[in-house]
């Protein structure tokens, strides 16, 4: 099973990719952001991350994708632009056939270091322990993605064994 991961933004998206072995081992695939320019036209920078997003399902055709939820924000420019670039994502996915599943940012760290509220360090640290990286991932953006991604994995297995039950 092949996990593409992403944290939504407007000026930085992050993704990673995560395939799990017949052990339900992490085999790191691929990870990095998708960044647009600013000073540019909100559509025109809605259109690059499709772009671009398109371009890595196709390369990578991933069998699940896994969101961060947008859970709230105080900015109310912020959010309105994240949210938009979770539309993108979702409908990038929903194009290429792939499943999408969406995460609160504490599900996601209650999963990856089991307490809901750690910080950006924590999950960076675990992220890198959880997939044996020499470093840590970077930038933080991405090292969300790969969270979000371990953190569908975790729930697909647990899905899995009660769906058995």
């Amino acid at each position: 099973m092949l996990v593409l991961g992403i944290d939504p933004g407007i000026a930085i998206t992050g993704y990673g990719l995560i395939r799990t072995d017949r052990h339900n081992e992490y085999v790191l695939q691929d990870y990095g952001v998708i960044t647009t320019p600013a000073g540019i036209e909100e559509g025109a920078r809605l259109e690059m991350l499709y772009d671009q997003m398109t371009d890595l399902i196709h390369l990578h055709r991933p069998d699940y994708g896994a969101l961060e939820k947008l859970f709230f924000q105080k900015n109310v420019r912020t959010a309105n632009s994240v949210g938009q670039a979770r539309g993108v994502a979702m409908l990038t996915l929903a194009q290429a056939k792939c499943p999408v599943r969406e995460y609160t940012p504490n599900e996601i760290k209650q999963t990856v270091c089991g307490y809901g509220n750690a910080g950006k360090a924590q999950v960076q640290r675990m992220v890198q322990a959880l997939l044996q990286l020499a470093e840590l991932p970077k930038p933080d953006d991405a090292a969300d993605a790969l969270a979000v991604a371990i953190t569908h994995i975790h729930h697909q297995a647990f899905d899995s064994l009660t769906e058995r039950a």
